[in-house]
């Protein structure tokens, strides 16, 4: 089979033994895998040695399902989350923990986004806003597109704002969020989205050094705050600024509590529900839920596909011009 890795700051694909179905785990032909910029485009920057997989979000059709997996069947369409296990590769060994079915009305292409809406998800479970409170979300890639459509249809009221004028254009649609173009244009939004009182949360998915945006958000935020760090972000701020509020300030790390944990992911060893409600399988599973039920639209976001032949030059478009460029898919043979 073919995977898509990068080695040496290039972009190549490998031929690889496919793998076999093994107990907990499905064995699943990948039709669509979802680009995840940031977190590739820094694997890419790095130069390994060796050979590196890239990718950790995708969907397909699982081929063969291993013992004691009850709740998945052979034939049935899927979504995956998490490298090493999920990456750009014709056939992926997932274990059950990082897999969840998807009802024959979503589109494999929507679903193939899964892994970066349970990142969304965590982002905003991290925040623990409540129902009617304000978010201000800062930055519009794909993360931040998540963000806001997830916690608007939470009920949560939503301030957006990014740069990139087509960024805001995709969020237009979505009645009930305010777009700002602009940090000068926030304060005002979120005075009138609480009454004065401040927004409850600002989660930042920009990345880089962003010193004044981050000190900004602490103006933005009512008493006691939060503030979720969610993209590649150098954090730097002014104490005083924190003080004033007694802020929190939080990292939000992947896609909830079970990432990273071996015993979670590839043991298959679940978090008991009366302890931690929501693991990143079951954030998983709440995205699918969210595209089933139409509460939110994602196919908008999705702006370019190419054949897996042609990844590399899906990455070089991400090098030269990342701002042409939102949602990108990689597709592989029906």
């Amino acid at each position: 089979m073919k995977s898509i890795a990068t080695q040496h700051g290039e972009v190549i694909i490998l031929e690889k033994e496919q793998p076999y179905v093994k107990p907990n785990c499905v064995l699943v032909k990948t039709r669509y895998s979802m680009v995840s910029p940031g977190t590739e485009m820094t694997a890419i920057r790095r130069q390994a040695e060796q050979p590196h997989p890239l990718g950790y979000s995708a969907a397909g059709i699982a081929v063969e399902v291993g013992e004691d997996v009850p709740v998945l069947k052979e034939g049935q369409a899927v979504a995956c989350y998490g490298a090493p296990y999920v990456n750009h590769s014709e056939y992926l060994l997932v274990p059950k923990h990082l897999i969840v079915p998807v009802p024959e009305h979503v589109e494999l292409r929507s679903a193939a986004s899964a892994g970066l809406g349970a990142i969304a998800i965590h982002a905003l479970r991290q925040s623990e806003l409540k129902f009617g409170e304000c978010a201000v979300v800062v930055g519009l890639g794909i993360i931040g597109q998540l963000i806001a459509r997830i916690a608007h249809a939470a009920a949560l009221k939503v301030v957006a704002i990014d740069l990139l004028e087509s960024r805001r254009e995709l969020l237009q649609d979505v009645e009930g969020i305010t777009i700002c173009k602009c940090i000068e244009e926030v304060p005002d939004a979120v005075r009138q989205a609480t009454g004065g009182i401040g927004a409850d949360a600002v989660l930042h998915c920009a990345a880089g050094r962003q010193m004044e945006l981050f000190d900004s958000s602490f103006d933005w935020l009512r008493d006691r705050g939060t503030v979720v760090i969610v993209g590649d972000m150098t954090v730097e701020y002014t104490r005083a600024k924190m003080f004033g509020k007694e802020a929190r300030v939080l990292i939000s790390r992947a896609g909830g509590p079970g990432r990273y944990d071996q015993q979670y992911e590839q043991d298959c060893v679940d978090y008991p529900v009366g302890y931690v409600r929501w693991t990143e399988g079951r954030n998983i599973g709440e995205y699918i839920r969210l595209l089933s039920e139409r509460r939110i639209e994602v196919e908008s976001l999705l702006s370019k596909q190419v054949p897996l032949s042609r990844a590399h030059e899906l990455y070089a478009d991400y090098a030269n011009e990342p701002q042409n460029i939102l949602g990108a898919l990689i597709a592989y043979e029906a």
